[in-house]
């Protein structure tokens, strides 16, 4: 299948050139391995995990009372 893409932003050609430049590998190889693994069909699908954010939350009290309030239930929306 042949596909014509435009509209690439600059953050993802650079990417996409690093990457190839660094595994020697064509552009098309290379956009052809993003798209799998974006599509999730790629043979090294990313895995996704939280570790760089996981234990970061700090306390805030208006986040907290933003939070309760949605806890709340309208009584006369169920009437």
């Amino acid at each position: 299948m042949q596909y014509t893409i435009r509209g690439v932003s600059p953050a993802v050609d650079a990417a996409i050139r690093r990457r190839a430049r660094a595994t020697g590998a064509s552009l098309n190889q290379v956009a052809n391995e993003v798209l799998a693994e974006g599509a999730g069909v790629g043979r090294d699908r990313p895995r996704r995990d939280l570790r760089d954010i996981a234990g970061s939350w700090t306390r805030d009290r208006a986040i907290d009372e933003a939070l309760a309030a949605q806890d709340l239930v309208d009584e006369a929306l169920w009437r």
